[in-house]
């Protein structure tokens, strides 16, 4: 198999020894190069609301909060998981988990596989200091749990950041392309329903880039996942992301065939609110603007996530991301004013119809 120049690769290889220093990596390929999947813009644009244009409420009385696992959110949002494991995701992790609590938003952090390997790395995850009302989500990768991982280490992954639930993410792709990946997913649906089983605390399976299907969401609620996040195609590629700092010449070339790989956000979220009925549904990848998030609601979301709008906004300025976060409150509560609706509870009762089906 072709390889890069022997020393790039000795200087690459050194380089990923370290968590740190990969999560570093994947920060700045994020924000610096393209790597999400644009290809059609947002898969939400294929569904439309019917404008009400006499609403007959209120528009100040127009609320965009709700409630999930007995914690407040004054916007049906949380800032996905992004990174962890390095001083410069901890600085970044602290500044996202101040926007969070200020706001009242949810906040799930990176992965944290290296902090469960190395305590040395914990403190750059420890963001309840930082955020003490809202809704926090720890997280690491399923397959993990085919290659040591347990439910000690789920345990250990809650308590520490005092979680309220789990997130054990789904990335197949992301694992092929990555240096040193773990692909082994055998019988991880059976590991999966005994985390669920004795885990004091809700599971919730998310995908990383390439959605979940309604079939695997039925799977998923029979073994007792509380919710699943679809992350479907819309956003960052990971698979793309690994393929840039790959110094395998094979994976960097074939990263590129899978860019537009995966299944939409809004087709995933249809077909699991239509056919799954036991099951949370959390809609990220590809949200983009208050009417994604409105959209996403009305076709049966709990709530959505975003990733990557808010972690750059975040590295430029705290004004910047708030900016953001203001701007999304200001598109969903005027898209529920257009719609007539006071609130999320009436938000969930609005009908949409595919482009083209009037």
């Amino acid at each position: 198999m072709p390889k890069w120049p022997k020393e790039l690769k000795r200087k690459a290889l050194g380089m990923q020894n370290k968590i740190s220093n990969r999560k570093d990596e994947h920060l700045s390929i994020v924000l610096a190069e393209q790597v999400s999947d644009d290809r059609s813009g947002s898969s939400f644009d294929n569904y439309t609301f019917v404008h009400n244009a006499l609403p007959e409420i209120d528009f100040a009385n127009v609320d965009t909060s709700l409630k999930f696992l007995g914690r407040k959110m004054n916007l049906p949002i949380m800032i996905s998981p992004i990174t962890g494991g390095s001083e410069r995701s901890k600085k970044i992790n602290r500044a996202l988990s101040e926007l969070a609590n200020d706001f009242k938003i949810g906040f799930a952090v990176g992965s944290q596989r290296g902090a469960l390997t190395d305590k040395d790395l914990e403190v750059t995850y420890k963001i309840r200091q930082y955020a003490p009302d809202i809704l926090v989500f720890a997280n690491f990768g399923a397959v993990q749990l085919n290659y040591g991982f347990s439910l000690d280490e789920c345990r250990r992954a809650i308590d520490m950041i005092d979680a309220d639930a789990l997130v054990l993410h789904l990335n197949p792709l992301h694992e092929i392309f990555q240096m040193e990946g773990n692909t082994n997913f055998s019988g991880l649906l059976k590991k999966i329903e005994h985390i669920c089983a004795k885990l004091d605390a809700p599971v919730v399976i998310k995908e990383v880039g390439y959605g979940i299907s309604a079939e695997l969401a039925k799977k998923l609620a029979d073994v007792g996942v509380y919710a699943v996040d679809i992350a479907g195609s819309g956003s960052i590629s990971w698979g793309d992301v690994e393929g840039k700092k790959s110094n395998d010449i094979v994976k960097n070339s074939v990263s590129k065939v899978f860019a537009h790989w995966g299944n939409s956000t809004a087709q995933c979220l249809e077909e699991i609110a239509k056919n799954v009925k036991n099951i949370k549904i959390i809609a990220s990848g590809g949200i983009k603007n208050g009417i994604d998030m409105a959209k996403s609601i009305a076709m049966g979301a709990e709530f959505c996530g975003n990733a990557s709008e808010f972690l750059r906004r975040v590295v430029l300025s705290r004004s910047e991301s708030e900016i953001f976060v203001e701007s999304l409150a200001l598109e969903l509560k005027a898209a529920m004013f257009c719609l007539g609706c006071k609130n999320i509870a009436e938000l969930r009762h609005v009908d949409m119809r595919k482009n083209g089906q009037y």
